[in-house]
């Protein structure tokens, strides 16, 4: 569940499909693409990974504002 390929970076306008809130996770799968926060994201990464094809992750920016 790697980053097997470059992701465009998210921006501020990306926002959380569950929850509205800017979105720091990308997840492909093969029927399209789901925005997350960091919580959404890390709540649901377990059950997402067999899923997968790529997991973009910038909740390191977090840190950084």
């Amino acid at each position: 569940m790697e980053n097997v390929k470059e992701s465009p970076r998210l921006i501020a306008t990306d926002r959380c499909d569950v929850c509205g809130a800017q979105a720091y996770i990308r997840v492909e799968m093969e029927t399209g693409e789901l925005l997350f926060c960091a919580h959404h994201g890390n709540a649901n990464k377990e059950k997402l990974q067999p899923l997968t094809i790529n997991w973009h992750d910038q909740s390191e920016d977090l840190s950084q504002k």
